[in-house]
């Protein structure tokens, strides 16, 4: 028999990819074999939340991406695909959980306070195994933004650079490759002291701008390559496994330099569960 917090993540992972669907308690208590009287117990036990609550908080933060990121899609449209009846009651319930209404939130996200309410955590379970290729990476020309300070507002750093792409043309989404470039682990680095750069490629100049974006380059060289498929939130799993069970046995050293993100698309693209991101650990 699988155990309680395995069973609870396959609820947590169904629940990401089938979030347009009809999810009921049935459904969910099937998928983690417990009788669904006894399923809300565990699960709230887990997540510190009801199953229902924890659907809609992630309709919610799908929806909380729409609005930051893809400025021509109407908030009726997007109350309707996390399955609301009506803006208004999109509009209520968005509030209550993130207290921005969706139009404010569209116009001035609340990051920090965004990112609390998902403070919560599954913890990982069993033995994780992943694919892990050794390729060469040419180096590559980039324009960047360098933020600084909090993990939390990353995403306001992004917006930015967001800005400058579409305003300029320069590096267009569309035709170019974004990376990420974290220089130390959130988790463990002060808010003061951490920088993570966002990345474009690009071919020729760039202008002085207001944005601070500047120009710069990826260097090349034999990398590890891990492709991690799903939610940004979950990356570190792929990081710790490499540095805890690959690379002691690989034989293979690091390079003095970070590793980096090559996003191969966009939550204003596709669901989160299906976000794919190739992670680049430099070796010698």
């Amino acid at each position: 028999m699988n155990s309680y917090d395995e069973r609870i993540s396959n609820v947590c992972e169904y629940i990401y990819q089938h979030l347009d669907d009809e999810l009921s308690l049935d459904k969910m208590s099937d998928i983690a074999a417990f009788s669904k009287y006894h399923f809300h117990r565990v699960f709230l036990a887990y997540t510190n939340m009801s199953v229902t609550k924890f659907i809609q908080l992630i309709r919610l933060k799908r929806a909380s991406f729409r609005l930051a990121f893809e400025a021509d899609k109407r908030i009726i449209d997007i109350a309707l695909e996390a399955r609301f009846d009506s803006p208004e009651a999109f509009s209520r319930a968005f509030k209550r959980t993130f207290e921005q209404s969706p139009s404010e939130f569209r116009l001035e996200p609340k990051w920090p306070e965004w990112y609390m309410r998902f403070d919560f955590k599954i913890q990982p379970y069993g033995e994780i195994k992943m694919n892990v290729d050794i390729v060469h990476f040419d180096t590559a020309k980039i324009a960047f933004i360098a933020h600084k300070g909090s993990p939390e507002t990353v995403l306001e750093t992004a917006a930015k650079f967001i800005a400058w792409r579409k305003d300029t043309g320069l590096s267009p989404v569309k035709t170019s490759k974004t990376f990420g470039i974290p220089y130390s682990d959130p988790q463990i680095t002060e808010p003061d002291q951490f920088r993570w750069d966002i990345c474009g490629t690009i071919t020729g100049d760039i202008p002085d701008n207001k944005y601070g974006v500047q120009i710069g380059e990826i260097k090349g060289g034999k990398c590890a390559l891990i492709r991690h498929e799903g939610s940004h939130d979950k990356l570190n799993q792929s990081i710790y496994y490499f540095f805890r069970e690959w690379l002691p046995q690989s034989g293979e050293e690091m390079r003095e330099q970070p590793l980096f993100f090559h996003y191969l698309n966009f939550i204003f693209e596709v669901d989160e569960c299906d976000l794919i991101t190739d992670i680049y650990f430099p070796l010698k």
